[in-house]
C-alpha cells in the first residue's frame, strides 16, 4: 500500500497540471491565439485610458470567461472527435453548440468593450 500524498502536495499538482494544460492551449489554438491578443490590446487600452477598477473587473471577467469556455470548447471538441472520428450529425451538433457558447461570450466582451472605451475615445 503506496503512502498517500497530501492535500498540499497534490493541489501543487493540479495547478502544474492546469498550467500544462492552458500552456498547451495557447500554443495549439488559433481561435484562443486570437482572444490572447485581444486581451493583450484591451489590457494595453485599460492602461493607456486609466479606466476605473469596476471597468477592470468588467474586462477581466470578459476575458477569462471567453478564454475559459474557449478552452472548453477545445475539450470538447477533442473528446468528441476522440470518441467519433467520422463526421457524424450529432457529433456536429455539439461541436456547434460548444463554439455557439464561445460566441455568445464574446459578443458581450465586445459589446463591454464598447460600453467601457467608446465614451473614453469619443
Amino acid at each position: 500500500m503506496s503512502k498517500k500524498e497530501s492535500f498540499l502536495i497534490n493541489r501543487v499538482k493540479s495547478v502544474g497540471y492546469a498550467f500544462k494544460g492552458a500552456v498547451y492551449l495557447i500554443k495549439t489554438e488559433a481561435s484562443i491565439k486570437t482572444q490572447v491578443f485581444c486581451a493583450i490590446l484591451v489590457t494595453i487600452a485599460g492602461f493607456y485610458f486609466n479606466i476605473s477598477n469596476t471597468e477592470w473587473l468588467f474586462q477581466i471577467v470578459c476575458i477569462g470567461l471567453v478564454m475559459s469556455l474557449e478552452g472548453m470548447n477545445t475539450a470538447i471538441e477533442s473528446v468528441a472527435d476522440f470518441i467519433h472520428p467520422e463526421r457524424h450529425e450529432a457529433i456536429g451538433k455539439i461541436k456547434d453548440i460548444a463554439a455557439g457558447a464561445v460566441f455568445i461570450a464574446a459578443i458581450c466582451a465586445a459589446i463591454t468593450a464598447l460600453v467601457i472605451y467608446v465614451p473614453k475615445i469619443f
